[in-house]
């Protein structure tokens, strides 16, 4: 038969101290990590007097709210106890608050107490951001037993309170560079984490949190973020996208061939900055948005034969890339 047992939360009424491995005390504590299923066990620890009830075999666990912190969603699963005569095979969790120094009178119950002979879930209140929190699994002598339960189990934390990725923790978005061009990645996560990005081919630094990335073509990127015990991988990828080829020669004779300076592919970008000028550094034509190509004039006025420079701005990319730079030629 199944039985569940919600407990109002008392505060700690005792603190044994422990000497057995490895997470059998709070400063033994294993860090858990949102999303992070772990393996566990509860045989052989010592107890802990008043904590939820009289519960024995207690093994610590610990983990850090994100910067909005929230309820956190517990699963313990895969519980699996072993059939001993007068032993109990229920489960008790709790988690609790404290100030990191695991003195008695700092810790404080955070309700639920919940404890479950079969696989069981509970949702807290509201954990407050940025702070530590440690979460207890015991043993209870459950139906008449009088040894209380040594079990193995999973354990799995998650939830607004705990989920970093998305919260405090971003490769950042993806990104359109033109050939040659760069653009720099934005790693974030929260204050003392350390990032790894991979691969390293065109990356100014891979261990920083916001390299200058300037891949010869299209790449994804992985930054592995390593905080408060926990590791994260998220990925972004920086498309290099094909550059536009401005023709250098123009004949605007009134053929209908070759009359305007057509660019093929700079449609694609409708806040290109197009700049042409003679061969003084006159500018003799000028726009933004290259939407009717130039006839060869200058204010009307048809221009002479003869070599003229450009300059070429594709805005609309996201990254800084260099001015197409060239020469046309009229021929009349």
């Amino acid at each position: 038969m199944r039985i569940a047992v919600v407990i109002p939360c008392l505060l700690l009424a005792g603190l044994t101290a422990f000497a057995q491995p490895p997470n059998n005390s709070c400063a033994t504590a294993q860090t858990l990590c949102g999303q992070q299923p772990v393996g566990g066990n509860n045989t052989g620890p010592p107890g802990i007097p008043g904590l939820c009830t009289n519960t024995n075999n207690v093994v610590w666990y610990t983990f850090t709210t994100n910067s909005l912190g929230g309820v956190l969603d517990v699963d313990i699963t895969g519980i699996d106890c072993p059939q001993v005569a007068n032993m109990g095979n229920m489960l008790t969790a709790l988690i609790l608050s404290g100030d990191g120094s695991c003195t008695l009178s700092t810790f404080s119950a955070v309700p639920p107490c919940v404890s479950d002979s079969q696989d069981f879930s509970f949702t807290t209140q509201a954990l407050n951001p940025s702070t530590q929190y440690w979460l207890t699994v015991a043993g209870a002598p459950n139906g008449g037993a009088t040894t209380p339960a040594q079990c193995d189990f999973t354990i799995d934390v998650s939830g607004p309170g705990v989920d970093i990725v998305g919260v405090d923790y971003s490769a950042g978005s993806d990104v359109e560079i033109g050939q040659g061009g760069s653009t720099q990645l934005n790693a974030t996560g929260p204050a003392g984490s350390t990032f790894i990005w991979s691969p390293t081919t065109g990356l100014s630094d891979n261990n920083i949190p916001n390299p200058i990335a300037a891949p010869t073509g299209s790449t994804t990127y992985t930054v592995t973020t390593t905080t408060n015990g926990c590791t994260y991988v998220d990925q972004v990828t920086v498309n290099v996208i094909r550059l536009i080829e401005p023709p250098n020669t123009l004949t605007p004779n009134g053929d209908g061939f070759n009359d305007t300076w057509e660019i093929p592919g700079i449609n694609d970008y409708p806040g290109a900055e197009v700049v042409i000028h003679d061969r003084w550094g006159q500018i003799v034509y000028r726009a933004i948005g290259y939407r009717e190509p130039w006839d060869g004039t200058n204010k009307g006025k048809k221009l002479s034969e003869g070599t003229y420079y450009y300059s070429i701005r594709l805005n609309q990319l996201q990254g800084q890339s260099d001015p197409y730079l060239g020469f046309i030629s009229i021929v009349r």
